[in-house]
């Protein structure tokens, strides 16, 4: 008689596609959150106390507190992002809890959001569409809604690593841009490929650019890096898009600058507080806001989905994941 082996315990914090967690299930014992409500900080640290494994989302504040826990049954938490600053990764690390991530998958569809950002922006369709939608458009006009144009204009990218690589082709291929950036470690005939041209400083490129977008990762370093004073290094009719993470702008700041004229426009997929906006960015015409949509393609969230199945398995297989980051 042939005794099974118990699959592992993977709880999921949130829906999956439906491929994704019909493959979850025949994987491991997966724990679905068949309501897609996100979990609370109990109930991430019990997912701890009972399952092999925790497959959150960059939502989930998996902190010092959830990590912590005692008991701990779980031994590995696979990220579904790129992105893993909402795992305090230095505790986890000191806990021998493996951490993983989904890099590589949603560069090009996060790249596409970018112009799609940096497009709304220098051509107001966000503005213009409330315009059509409110019934206050009376007809064609040879100075209506003037937008800016994006070809042959200088494109700063801060963050040249994948997705600001992707960006620096589209927009030097797509639109004859001329692409600078600041990202020190990135080798300069590396960047040439991709046809950017390195800057001694973040100043430099915010001073030079018509646009400027963001790329770097989430860290106490880059918290505010673009603040009231950067800002106001911008030309005035310079367009600032983020898709990096939130809390790289100072949201009030920001602000601050749009209304007041300090630079022209903003495009942004994210936010200090997510799902939090501040408010005064809400009243203001001249920002594209939208609601973390980077990989949002079925394509994407699937493959990303099964980067993360793919880290647990190899991890219950004890083998190396792939996409290990603690």
């Amino acid at each position: 008689m042939s005794i099974s082996t118990p699959r592992p315990v993977v709880v999921v914090t949130r829906r999956l596609p439906e491929a994704v967690e019909r493959h979850a299930a025949e994987l491991f014992e997966a724990r679905l959150n068949t309501t897609d409500t996100p979990l609370t900080t109990e109930q991430l640290a019990e997912a701890m106390r009972t399952a092999d494994g925790l497959l959150p989302t960059v939502s989930d504040a998996i902190n010092s507190a959830v990590l912590s826990v005692s008991p701990r049954r779980a031994k590995i938490v696979a990220n579904f992002g790129v992105g893993y600053n909402n795992i305090d990764v230095a505790t986890a690390r000191s806990l021998g809890i493996v951490v993983t991530n989904t890099p590589g998958v949603l560069t090009d569809d996060t790249a596409d959001l970018a112009m799609t950002l940096l497009l709304m922006a220098a051509r107001r369709t966000g503005e213009g569409e409330r315009h059509v939608r409110a019934g206050d458009w009376t007809g064609w006009g040879p100075t209506h809604m003037l937008g800016t144009s994006i070809s042959g204009k200088t494109l700063g990218i801060l963050g040249l690593g994948r997705i600001g690589r992707a960006v620096a082709r589209r927009a030097t291929e797509g639109f004859g841009m001329r692409v600078i950036y600041f990202d020190p470690p990135v080798p300069i005939g590396e960047a040439r490929a991709y046809g950017a041209s390195p800057r001694e400083s973040i100043e430099d490129v915010l001073r030079e650019s018509d646009f400027v977008s963001l790329h770097m990762p989430a860290s106490q370093e880059n918290r505010h890096l673009i603040n009231a004073q950067r800002l106001a290094l911008m030309p005035q009719h310079a367009i600032l898009i983020n898709t990096a993470r939130g809390d790289v702008v100072d949201e009030a700041a920001l602000a601050a600058a749009l209304k007041s004229g300090v630079i022209r426009s903003a495009g942004l997929d994210v936010y200090e507080r997510e799902p939090a906006v501040d408010p005064a960015l809400l009243k203001l015409e001249n920002v594209v806001l939208l609601p973390h949509l980077g990989s949002a393609t079925t394509e994407t969230r699937v493959a990303m989905g099964e980067r993360a199945l793919s880290n647990l398995a190899a991890f219950f297989a004890n083998a190396p994941p792939r996409d290990r980051v603690a």
